[in-house]
């Protein structure tokens, strides 16, 4: 009996497996740490590394990009058929920083196997979930007797993506023509579990600033003038409260225009989930839920905007009383927005919502950090269909759908190419991402390598 296409898959894998993490651990060792200035040769040599790794797997044209801070690594390996999509893979090469004294119970940067699971920084965030890739081409190309992928495969692996990918959106704006693609895949990103493996299908986007406000030209006494003039401090916190209303929606008029709600299958899907509410407020360090009202904790975090003041100063801060109405004050806040809303827009109706409110007498600034947009791949994209197709044919079982809470530069690829992006990643909430002891479940890595071995035949077909 001929071997099944999948079958064939798994066998390519098992074979290969041990020489797979002999290099992902030989890639672990380079301390890509962009964070640090000290470390730039290393995230350079990096670069390299992964260069090399991508010219042995077959790739007919690697190159390294440079930026004004850590090179990025694109390769292009073209399928030779007239009407194959064209797909393109995002990863990161750099690493958050890591020492033994931050609580490892090993040397961070040289990697450490131990009950199924391969320590490291960088194991899962994100060495580990790019380089599974290669495995899974290769298993791919072996199962089907193909020369080449069944796509146009590309991919595109920056450095920078742990201090915020500062150079990355101009990166893929000056080289859209090199980069155009019919998807893209990320595999930044993670599962809900061990036993359920998900797919994410949305990232919020982001707005930060920071609220200046100056009253007298100096601090001056509280009781010859308190009461008659006005308190940049008070008027910082009387902002802040007023950024939500009794049902912690945000205040801020026209902030929720345009916004794609949740579907009702989009919220029986996520109550699928074995979401333990307790567990989650013990990881959140916190001693209770609170948002807004009608909608569930998980459907809060990863569906609806949000408001939250980061932080809130402002006059005497040291030990002990003095009797001063302060000259300035200041608040940081950050939204989180999702899909539908105008980032733009919503940075001019905050201006005109705080200069509504202030009183006269009080002067003020605002500084925006900058934006990430919000991306959303709807539940009956085709290419989102074939990722969890890939997915359940590897984990053999239904896939569930997630969404994450935070940012990335997702959503950079999605506006400058224009075309849905998708999410695969394996790796799992104990992993540790910037933390001590950051690992992968093996197991899971090579479910991701199979993962990937069937998803340029889905995604062809």
């Amino acid at each position: 009996m001929s071997p099944t296409p999948d079958s064939a898959v798994r066998s390519y894998i098992d074979t290969h497996r041990a020489a797979f993490l002999d290099d992902l651990a030989e890639w672990l060792r380079i301390p890509s740490v962009s964070a640090d200035p000290g470390r730039a040769a290393d995230v350079r040599r990096s670069a390299d590394w992964l260069a090399a790794k991508l010219t042995e797997t077959g790739f007919p044209t690697v190159e390294i990009w440079e930026t004004p801070g850590g090179p990025a690594v694109f390769a292009e390996w073209p399928c030779g058929a007239e009407d194959a999509p064209t797909v393109l893979v995002y990863g990161h090469h750099d690493v958050q920083p890591a020492a033994r004294e931050d609580g490892w119970h090993t040397e961070p940067f040289e990697p450490v196997i131990k009950d199924g699971r391969l320590y490291a920084r960088g194991a899962a965030d994100d060495k580990g979930q790019v380089f599974f890739h290669t495995l899974g081409l290769r298993a791919h190309l072996a199962a089907t007797g193909r020369t080449a992928p069944a796509v146009n495969l590309k991919l595109i692996v920056e450095g920078e993506e742990e201090i915020g990918s500062p150079n990355f959106p101009a990166l893929i704006r000056e080289r859209a023509d090199r980069l155009a693609c019919d998807a893209v895949i990320v595999s930044d990103t993670g599962m809900w579990a061990e036993d359920t493996p998900t797919v994410c299908t949305g990232m919020r986007g982001l707005i930060d600033c920071q609220i200046d406000l100056h009253g007298p030209d100096q601090d001056i006494h509280s009781g010859s003038f308190g009461g008659a003039v006005p308190n940049p401090a008070t008027e910082a916190a009387r902002l802040a409260a007023a950024l939500h209303d009794e049902d912690r929606r945000v205040s801020v008029p026209g902030f929720y225009d345009g916004i794609v709600e949740l579907t009702d299958r989009e919220r029986e899907l996520f109550a699928e989930l074995p979401f333990d509410e307790k567990r989650w407020q013990r990881t959140a360090h916190s001693h209770g839920t609170l948002g807004e009202t009608g909608f569930t904790t998980l459907e809060r975090v990863w569906a609806r905007p949000t408001a939250e003041v980061n932080g809130i100063s402002g006059g005497y801060q040291g030990p002990g009383s003095k009797t001063i109405v302060p000259s300035r004050a200041q608040l940081k806040l950050s939204f989180r927005l999702v899909a539908g809303q105008d980032a733009e827009g919503i940075q001019q109706a905050l201006r005109a919502w705080v200069a509504e409110r202030l009183p006269e007498g009080i002067r003020h600034e605002i500084h925006f950090w900058g934006t990430t947009r919000p991306c959303l791949t709807p539940l009956d994209d085709p290419a989102l269909r074939a990722v969890v197709r890939s997915m359940e044919r590897a984990f053999e079982q239904p896939v569930r759908f997630t969404r994450e809470g935070g940012s990335g530069p997702a959503a950079d690829l999605q506006d400058v190419l224009g075309v849905p992006v998708l999410f695969l990643g394996i790796s799992v909430p104990s992993d540790g991402w910037h933390a001590p002891n950051e690992k992968v479940e093996l197991g899971l890595l090579m479910k991701g390598v199979e993962t990937a071995a069937y998803l340029w035949g889905e995604l062809a077909g």
